[in-house]
């Protein structure tokens, strides 16, 4: 078991350095087995969080993000709506400050059945 852990964490730290050395706008994360989202990335990324418009998290294990995750990634453009609908224990995410596109911005409403905090088209978060 202490095998396979391993294997994991080597497999995300490859994934996040990978993102930072070819400046990549994307981290791919699906697949890693990931029960929550690595506190270490935040500092490993910190120079390039805001260059990031895509995050995969697919195939995890997620039970939540925290309010640090959305503050830190405030550039995400394209959220999964269909894939947010499926999610049945889905209560409440909050992407305020994101950029959303406008295709997010219409098709959501319809689809969600939980809470989808979003700021108007155009602002901008408060500085820090």
């Amino acid at each position: 078991m202490l095998r396979k852990m391993g294997e994991a964490v080597a497999r995300v730290a490859r994934k996040v350095n990978e993102t930072v050395e070819s400046g990549s706008d994307t981290l791919d994360l699906a697949e890693c087995k990931l029960a929550s989202f690595p506190i270490g990335i935040y500092k490993v990324l910190r120079n390039v969080a805001d260059q990031i418009h895509l995050i995969t998290l697919a195939n995890n294990e997620l039970k939540s993000l925290t309010s640090k995750f959305m503050t830190t990634f405030c550039q995400l453009r394209d959220v999964p709506v269909e894939k947010l609908a499926a999610m049945p224990a889905l209560r409440s995410i909050n992407l305020r400050f994101n950029p959303l596109n406008a295709e997010v911005r219409v098709i959501a409403p319809p689809l969600i059945k939980f809470d989808m905090l979003m700021s108007p088209e155009g602002a901008r978060a408060p500085p820090p």
